[in-house]
Formats: C-alpha cells, structure tokens, sequence
C-alpha cells in the first residue's frame, strides 16, 4: 500500500480531499481560492451598500429594481462559494453540490438580467416600469424552471445508478462516488436552460437600445457587455472541457476548467454589471437632489440680481413721472416751519459786522444808480 505523502504546504493532518487548497505545486487552487474568497466578501459588501441606499431612493423606477439587484448579488455570491467544490477533491456531497447548484445560480443570475432587460425595455419605450413584485416573481418563477430541471435530473441519474459494493473503502471509492459518474457531455447537455436564458438576455438588452428615452440605455448597455462577456465565458469552458480536455489535459483539467468558469464569470457580473448599476441608484438620486435645491434658490437670486441692476436714477425718473401725472391741486398754505433745515442754531451761517458793511455799501451804490435812471 503506498504511502500517504503530505504535499508541500499542507499540514499532516489536512485531509487529501483537501489538498488542493493548501497545496503549493497546484498553484491553480490557490489562487482560484484567494480570488473566490475576494468575491464573497466584495458581493457581501455590495449588498449591505445597496440595502444602505434603499431609504434615500427617490425614483420609484429605479427602487423597483432593487429585489431584483439583492437576488442577483446573492447568486453571484453562491458563484464564488461554489468555486470551493471544484477546488477541493471529488466525494458524494461535492459532486452533488457540483451537478445541482452550477446550474441553479447561473440560473438565477441569467433570470435576474432577463427581468432586468424587460424593464428597462418597458422603460426606454414608456418611462414608467413595471411594479417591483411583478418583476421578482418573474425572476423567481424563470429560476424555479432551472431548479425543476437540475432536481429531477439528479434524482434519476442517482437512482438509476447501481448500489456500491460494501467491501469498497471510502478512500478507494471517493472519486467514484454515484453523483460523479457522469460524463462531460451529459453536465453540458443539463446547462441547456441556461444557455437559453443567456441569448435572451442578449436579444433583450440588444432591444433596449432601439427605446426612446436615452436615459435608460446606459443601464441597457451594461447589460448587453455583461450578456455578451459570459457568452464568451461559456463557449470557451464548454469546448475545453468537452473536447479539449480529451485530447489533451485528460480528466485533471476539469475541475480547473469549471473552477476558472464560475470565478470568471462571476467576477464579470461584479465589475461589468453590479458596480456600475449601484453607482448609477446613488448618482441619480444626488442629481435630482441637487437639481430641486438649486432651482428655487436660482430664481430668488435672480430677482435680487434685478432689483440690484435699477439704478437709483431710473427710480427717481419714474418716481418724478409718476407725480407730474397727479392733478394740481392749487394754491396750498405755506407753513411756518416750512423754511425749517432741521439744523441746530448753532450751526446755522451768522455773518459779521464787516460783511453787514460791504452788503450796505452795495445796496447803496445800487439804489443811487437807480434813481439816476
């Protein structure tokens, strides 16, 4: 019986079905593991930001996609969880988890973006969206199908299979266990539905763009990028791991293959989708903040810019012309106190006895001149 030797970097009491993520020769676990563990705590952080930004949501258009952004955040993360079960050994629970929940989270992500499509369809056509419930249910009855299927396709290919020998060991018998006696082709054939729903997402998102109202074709486009960058994913892990793996990295390369789709994939739906669509929840709502603030205060300046702008001569005119328009009213009496400065006595001009003298003196030269006349 050979002997168990502990790889590289493992501890001796790490069990081998663990290997792969402590072992330094198979580098791909590791790093798979650490941009798996990366994507869980981002998707966690997204979630709390957008449960966060729920209360300071004004548009009711953009809060009735909310459901629809946390149920796809938790899908995303299921992604990532489920990379772990490719990067660790083959046994009864991890095969099944493999078979059942690889197709049932693409299913719900692909579900969330196809009700997504519907909306912002509606939106670039109406402006107005559906209800938050409606689109939900239609997300969680699109996943429901996915789950149906994988459900039923597990259970028949397990009890179909035959009873294992009980003189088997576990050991021996792990890697053979029922849920992993399966071929390539048959795990890709079970994807069917999925496939289905990532062109519909295409054809949809590629329909928003025909909408218009401008203003929902940016979410629109996100989409299509999204949609079209796991189409890609999806091609190049479907013929590596049917046709390339056999002819050339043989059956070690799958779970690698399967690995590096699920991390890929889901770290297209954090940066390319998920991001920008929160940026655009709490950059929206700022602006229509910003905007109802400053448009009363903006006419209350200019007003005051206008009564700034009339001089005070231009008042005086129209004053002045306002009073000639007034009939004459007579001769009015003079007061007595009409000739009043309201300044002090002491202020008031006093002349001196030289100046009294020389007024005099011409008053006098005046009056003769005038007798002479």
């Amino acid at each position: 019986m050979a002997a168990n030797v502990t790889p590289e970097g493992c501890g001796p009491d790490v069990d081998s079905l663990y290997y792969n993520l402590c072992d330094l020769s198979a580098v791909w676990g590791i790093v798979l593991e650490a941009f798996a563990a990366a994507g869980i705590v981002f998707s966690l952080v997204l979630f709390i930001s957008l449960l966060a930004s729920l209360p300071f949501m004004k548009d009711k258009n953009r809060r009735s996609s909310v459901a629809l952004h946390a149920f796809f955040l938790v899908c995303t993360a299921g992604l990532f969880c489920l990379t772990f079960a490719f990067i660790v050994g083959k046994d009864f629970s991890t095969c099944a988890s493999r078979r059942f929940l690889f197709g049932v989270l693409f299913g719900g992500c692909f579900a969330c973006l196809l009700m997504q499509c519907v909306r912002l369809n509606i939106l670039a056509r109406r402006n107005s969206g559906p209800r938050a419930w409606v689109l939900f249910l239609g997300a969680v009855g699109l996943w429901l199908v996915e789950v149906v299927i994988n459900t039923e396709w597990l259970i028949i290919t397990v009890v179909r299979h035959p009873l294992r020998s009980l003189n088997v060991t576990a050991e021996s018998d792990r890697a053979t266990a029922t849920p992993c006696n399966i071929a390539n082709q048959d795990f890709v054939m079970a994807l069917i539905y999925v496939m289905t729903l990532i062109l519909a997402v295409v054809v949809a998102s590629l329909a928003i763009m025909a909408g218009k109202h401008k203003q929902w074709k940016k979410d629109g486009a996100c989409i299509l990028l999204t949609s079209l960058s796991s189409l890609g994913i999806w091609v190049a892990w479907i013929v590596m791991y049917v046709y390339g793996n056999e002819k050339h990295g043989g059956p070690t390369w799958d779970d690698p293959t399967l690995a590096i789709a699920l991390v890929a994939n889901a770290w297209v739906f954090i940066i390319i989708y998920t991001i920008p669509e929160i940026c655009c929840l709490s950059s929206d709502d700022e602006s229509q903040q910003s905007y109802g603030g400053d448009l009363y205060p903006n006419q209350g300046a200019g007003y005051e810019t206008i009564l700034k702008e009339q001089s005070s001569q231009s008042m005086f005119m129209e004053n002045k012309a306002f009073s000639m328009d007034e009939p004459n009213q007579g001769a009015k009496p003079v007061s007595p106190y009409s000739g009043y400065t309201g300044q002090l006595r002491s202020s008031v001009y006093q002349p001196t006895e030289l100046a009294l003298i020389t007024k005099a003196l011409g008053n006098g030269n005046g009056l003769h001149r005038t007798s002479q006349w």
